[in-house]
């Protein structure tokens, strides 16, 4: 792994947020367990899944959009993030890969369930760590 100017690990990082109905929550967080469980087994370095407790706009209102505003969050909804981490972009990729073939993310009975959750008010990306303590 390369070292940045600091001398720590430089890692990759997944990130996602998103909408998770009240009534889904307990769905989402099995599915999500499960599904942690497949990354690490592939080589994933940490998995996490959280949800919003402290949704305070008071600080984004003055600088920018919340994670509820993003998310177009409903009354009856939380707000989801979470995050994988990997040792680096190339690494994620090759997990990603093996995940993707894992029987676990190919099962036909899982093949026409609905997500708990709304994929389309869902947002994530990859990320290159700059500064790590």
């Amino acid at each position: 792994m390369k070292k940045n100017n600091n001398g720590s690990k430089d890692l990759y990082v997944d990130g996602f947020v998103f909408a998770v109905p009240r009534k889904n929550l307990a769905a989402y967080k099995k599915i999500a367990s499960e599904a942690g469980k497949v990354w690490m087994k592939h080589g994933a370095l940490e998995y996490k899944e959280c949800i919003g407790d402290d949704m305070n706009d008071n600080m984004a209102a003055k600088n920018g959009a919340t994670f509820p505003k993003m998310t177009r969050l409903k009354d009856d909804e939380l707000v989801g993030f979470s995050y994988i981490v990997y040792e680096s972009k190339k690494h994620r990729n090759e997990v990603n890969k093996k995940v993707m073939q894992d029987p676990f993310m190919n099962d036909p009975k899982m093949k026409d369930k609905p997500m708990p959750f709304d994929m389309k008010r869902m947002s994530y990306g990859g990320f290159k760590t700059i500064v790590s303590l």
